[in-house]
This record gives structure tokens, sequence and C-alpha cells, in this order.
């Protein structure tokens, strides 16, 4: 409530940056609370408050990022009938009722970066009339179905449902969903109902079943799968992990419902994609931000390119790695446990913002939504520190001028090491039990 009713966020990032880690060890301890059994979070709580923490910020305009712009135009280009990757918005004259929309655009020089399933979360959102806030309240909506899914996913598992407090009254989804509008819940959102459907599949008939209910259970996880990677590119890196889920009779169903999700997701775009490509050919190439690890090999191969190609190959080792174990653990034809494949989701999400050259904080959102099912001192530390990042917009909002700090950069990274590393040394010295 502080927060929320601060007149600007980016003249308060140490009133941002010290509740925020209020907030982010008061939710660790109500997970541990309910992890020892101190506490008991009913789903109802859980949903309830969670609801509460985001209506905070639904109706009060973002301030700490301008991206919802772009979502809203684009949203109402493919209402118009339009298609969103045709044009740059600075070439196109906006529409009456579409001007101060278009004017808060960043980057408007480019063609829009989001792929097609976003684009229809975009006019959902864009058609309710609303303006920004009704695209923020249909992805706030879709975050509490997240939430809901969590709790299911979590039962489905084993584990309690009220391990999801550690995502639901995170500071991270509230801010930069209901604050910011970004749109990373939504693919998580999806990928998670996939996961509980594949989970749900095995426990009900068997991975062995003939039943036209699991077959179609598998074949509606392929196409989530699909609109998850379609709505954020990032959550294809996962599809090994869902693979690894379904047994391997049931493979051809759920790759199939993927591939042609994919493509019908894709066709009515095709002619516009080549400029959806080239945003993301620019964005991999040049776009860099508070990336401690690339900052540092930049500086010693004196290549911003060898930076990149070298972070890019130690990421695809560890995949490489990680999804080896999995597979190892699993055995050539047994699907793997729902707990391990999560479990090797949330080490690649760590990995990937550990590595990456350009590290906002709603990337992070991703990993939050993982948290529930493999929570991490180093997991749950990161989640908190992104907002350190923010530091940047106090000269920027009063100067213009976009400035970094180096330390703040070095902490982005180090903080959540250090936490890795001190949870370790005090399970070596933790007392044996008598």
């Amino acid at each position: 409530m502080i927060l929320a009713l601060a007149p600007e966020l980016r003249l308060a990032i140490p009133l941002l940056v010290g509740w925020t880690a209020v907030m982010a060890v008061a939710t660790a301890l109500a997970y541990y609370l309910g992890e020892r059994g101190a506490a008991g979070w009913s789903p109802a709580v859980i949903l309830g408050v969670a609801l509460l923490l985001r209506l905070l910020f639904l109706f009060a305009p973002p301030q700490l990022s301008d991206d919802v712009h772009r979502y809203l135009w684009d949203g109402a280009t493919l209402l118009r009938g339009g298609s969103p990757y045709a044009a740059a918005p600075s070439s196109v004259e906006p529409p009456p009722g579409l001007e101060t929309v278009h004017a808060g655009i960043n980057h408007p020089e480019h063609v829009t970066i989001y792929p097609p399933a976003a684009q229809l979360v975009f006019a959902a959102g864009a058609a309710t009339g609303l303006g920004i806030t009704g695209l923020k309240g249909i992805l706030v909506l879709i975050d509490l179905v997240l939430c809901g899914l969590l709790m299911l996913l979590l039962n489905r598992l084993g584990l309690p449902s009220r391990h999801a407090v550690i995502y639901a009254w995170n500071p991270l989804p509230v801010l930069e969903i209901a604050g910011s509008g970004h749109v990373d819940g939504a693919g998580m959102c999806f990928f998670i109902a996939a996961c509980c459907l594949l989970v749900n599949a095995r426990s009900g008939r068997g991975a062995s079943g003939d039943g036209a209910g699991e077959k179609a259970s598998y074949l509606l996880a392929g196409g989530l799968a699909a609109f998850a990677g379609l709505v954020k590119l990032f959550p294809l890196v996962f599809l090994p992990a869902l693979l690894s889920l379904v047994p391997s009779g049931r493979r051809r169903h759920f790759t199939a419902a993927f591939a042609a999700a994919t493509a019908l997701l894709l066709a009515p775009f095709i002619p516009g994609l080549a400029g959806l490509l080239a945003t993301l050919d620019i964005y991999a190439r040049n776009w860099e931000f508070s990336g401690f690890a690339f900052g540092a090999l930049r500086g010693l191969t004196g290549s911003g390119a060898v930076a990149r190609l070298i972070l890019g190959g130690v990421f695809l080792g560890f995949l490489l790695v990680r999804y080896g174990l999995l597979l190892r653990d699993a055995g050539p034809r047994r699907a793997a446990s729902g707990r391990s494949a999560l479990a090797a989701c949330y080490h690649i999400a760590l990995a990937f913002l550990l590595l990456t050259p350009t590290l906002q904080p709603w990337y992070a959102l991703t990993l939050a939504a993982l948290l529930p099912f493999a929570a991490g001192p180093a997991g749950i530390v990161l989640c908190w520190a992104v907002f350190l990042s923010y530091r940047v917009q106090i000269p920027y909002f009063i100067l213009g001028q976009w400035v970094e700090d180096p330390w703040v950069t070095a902490t982005l990274f180090l903080a959540p090491v250090a936490a890795w590393l001190l949870c370790r040394v005090a399970r070596r010295f933790r007392p044996m039990p008598a």
C-alpha cells in the first residue's frame, strides 16, 4: 500500500527496494512456516491476498516500464484488422484515441518483438475498451489463474498447495504484472497448465493407458506448450522438460499438437514475421542491461559479440547437462517425475538470468513462477535483487540520462550466488540429529 500510494515510484527507488525486501522476506517466511506446518494457508486465503495485492496497483498508471503502450498498440492494430508486424509504429499515423498510446511506445522505430500468441492477449486487453487498465486487468486475471494452477499442480505432485504463497504474495509479479502490465506471467500460466495436464494424465490412467481422455490431455498439453512459447519465447527452452513428462507412447500426440498449434498461431502473421525476426536479431546482437557476466567477459575479450557467443555456449552446455541428468534419472523409457522436471526448469531459468546480457526485472517472473516447486535461496534472492536495477530510473527520469551503476550490476549476480554459498555452508555445519 505504501508503494501504491507513492506519487512517483521512479523518484522513490530506495523506498521500492526497501519495501520489496520486506515483502520478499515476509513471503519467504510464509513459505517456510507453511513448510514446517506452523501455518496453514488455505487456497482461498492465498488467492484472496494475491487479489488484494494486485488491486493496489491495477488502476495506477505504469511508472517503472512503458512496455504496456506497445502491448496496447499491437492489440489495437490486430483488432483493426492489421498486422503488428507490418510496420514500425513510427511509420504509422495513430488513429483517433490512440495518440497517447502511440506517443508512449519505446523504440517505435522497430517492429514489435512480441510473438503471435502474445498478440492475442494484447488484443483481448484492447477489446475491453478500458485502455491500459483493461489490458492490465486481463493480465492480472491470467496471473490469478496462474496462482490457482500452481496450487493445483502442487497438489497433484503431492506437495502442499500453500507453497504457492512464494509466488502469489511475491512483490515481483505484483509490481511487474499488476503495476507495469508485463506479459511474462501469461506465458508461464500456459506452461503450468500444460504441466497440470501431463501430471494429471499420468496419475489417472497411467503412462500406458489407451483412454481417449488421456490422449486428449496430451494433445491439449502440446497445444498449451506452443501457446506458452509464443507468448514469450523463453518457455520454449522448457520443451524437453515437458517431453520428459510424456510417456514414450504418447509423445507423438504431444509433439503433433505442439506443431499444429504453432503453425496455426504463426500462419495468419506469416507475411510480416520477417519484421519480428529482424527485431529479435537486433535485440540479440545489441541489447544489454544489468548483465554482470556479459560485462565482465566483454571487458576481458574486448568484444561484445565474443562475450555473447561465450555466454550462449555456456548456457547451451548447461542445458545439455541439466536435461541429460533429468533423462538419466528418468530412464530411457519411463517418464520423469513432475518434481524433477520442474526443478530442472528452475535451474535453467536461474542460469539464464545469471548469464543473459539483458536482465530486465520482469524477466525473473519465469523464475518466480517456478519457486513453489524448487524454492532455493539463490532464486528467492534474485527475484528480489532485480528491483535494484531500477536505480537507473533516477537519473533517467530527472536528467534523461541512462546510466547503469556497475556495483548494482555486480550485486544482481553476486547476491544470489552468495545466498547459495551461504546455504551450502549452513547445511554442511548443521548439527546432525541425535
